[in-house]
């Protein structure tokens, strides 16, 4: 009797709602209207942006001023007029 060889891969072993793993990634692409994320997950990922947003924000006003442009201002530019 021979052996088995053992895989690393679980891609053939894992059983997801319809069967197989393939299976269930075909129905997921076919019915994107009835896969969502979980409540706690879309909590969580909101959460995380909020907290990104906080430290940018702290990171910008705690950097050092630079002046782009030293000598003009977005209000001192001359109009052009075309007549």
């Amino acid at each position: 009797m021979t052996r088995r060889k053992k895989t690393r891969s679980l891609a053939d072993k894992v059983q997801i709602r319809t069967g197989k793993r393939k299976d269930f990634k075909k129905w997921r692409h076919e019915n994107p209207d009835q896969v969502t994320s979980t409540t706690r997950f879309t909590q969580k990922k909101r959460q995380q942006r909020k907290l990104q947003a906080a430290r940018k924000m702290a990171r910008q006003e705690s950097g050092q001023q630079i002046a782009i442009h030293p000598g003009t201002s977005g209000s001192d530019t001359p109009e052009r007029k075309d007549d």
